[in-house]
């Protein structure tokens, strides 16, 4: 056993997402989005080095005294799995570390609304689900995964940096890819993917143009390709996937994505004060003829009263569902008005108003 293992178990007891360690400070968890110390000796730089290479796999060590940072995964069986990242900063060596649960809750125990499963079904296409650092992307995709996995009979592939959410085959063949042990790049992977057979991939981070470039061309090439992105709403994330491209490519790619994209969930996560816990609010825009209109022609900025109309279509704004949320008193209005789109809706909820936002 790791000596670094008795941090993980304590952080599995506690119920928290992430635990920081970093030379000159004590050990720190994120426990519901809040930061709470350990009653733990501050690390010096030597000794929070020897634990954090002991786990540490020898090539992703080089690689760490070459750049100053590496991401890997850590796992613990019948624990949890583990994303971690290194760093070197002004007193030394950190790592922060995210628990990926070794269960995969499904569609039903998130909350998520049926579209949401019935994206996982679509034959080919697009769909991005999208949301800043620590929104519970990761976890809305391995729901959509595990979906896919019980319900369709196809190969799905994945290309992750690292490896997080782990799914056995069950109606599907599942291949897990991880970018620097098991393929180079994110698109030297999907490069690879199209001879590799698969009706669904699912890019871990469509963070570059070549990445976001080769995912466009195998969504419209008959796959179903499922990407993350760090944008806040549905419109911008389209415009995010535009303005990658050079200006003199940008109409030829709103026709592209016209076609290829069917749908976008962005999502933000929230503190609960009903119970323990954080719940995911999401915005969802289902890609209709008159929303393919609108990304052809560059009208992005008319997405919002779409979503607004389509709520036949399962369509919903971030601002309704985060109402929705509030009314039925699972979150706070301070936490509301923090972070939603069009703040004037929910300055009438606040005890104390604010003066300027």
């Amino acid at each position: 056993m790791a000596k670094i293992d008795a941090f993980f178990k304590l952080m599995n007891e506690q119920g928290a997402s992430d635990l920081h360690l970093v030379s000159g400070s004590q050990p720190i968890l994120r426990v519901h989005g809040e930061m709470e110390r350990v009653k733990f000796k501050p690390f010096t730089n030597d000794d929070l080095k020897a634990m954090l290479y002991e786990i540490a796999p020898e090539n992703k060590i080089k690689i760490f005294e070459e750049t100053g940072d590496i991401d890997f995964a850590y796992e613990i069986p019948n624990l949890a799995r583990y994303r971690a990242n290194f760093f070197q900063q002004k007193w030394g060596i950190g790592a922060v570390f995210r628990e990926i649960p070794s269960t995969i809750l499904t569609s039903e125990q998130l909350g998520l609304p049926s579209i949401v499963t019935k994206l996982s079904m679509i034959h080919k296409g697009l769909v991005l689900v999208t949301g800043p650092t620590g929104s519970g992307k990761s976890t809305t995709l391995a729901a959509m995964m595990d979906y896919a996995n019980k319900n369709r009979k196809d190969h799905i592939l994945t290309i992750e940096d690292p490896v997080e959410f782990v799914h056995k085959s069950q109606g599907c063949i599942i291949n897990h890819r991880e970018v620097g042990i098991h393929t180079q790049s994110f698109s030297s992977a999907l490069r690879g993917a199209l001879r590799e057979d698969p009706d669904v991939i699912l890019v871990g981070e469509m963070r570059d143009l070549e990445t976001i470039s080769l995912a466009l061309e195998a969504a419209s090439t008959g796959h179903l390709v499922f990407g993350t992105l760090h944008t806040q709403s549905a419109g911008k994330t389209i415009d995010r996937v535009i303005d990658v491209f050079p200006a003199n490519q940008q109409a030829q790619i709103r026709t592209t994505l016209s076609e290829a994209l069917k749908g976008v969930i962005a999502q933000n996560l929230f503190k609960r004060i009903d119970k323990k816990g954080r719940m995911a609010v999401l915005e969802i825009l289902v890609v209709t003829a008159a929303v393919s209109n609108l990304i052809r022609e560059g009208k992005t900025f008319q997405i919002p009263s779409v979503i607004q109309t389509g709520k036949k279509y399962g369509m919903q704004s971030l601002d309704d569902s985060i109402l929705k949320a509030l009314e039925e008193k699972k979150i706070s209005a301070e936490d509301a008005f923090d972070k939603a789109i069009v703040k004037d809706r929910f300055i009438p909820f606040l005890k104390t108003p604010p003066e300027f936002f």
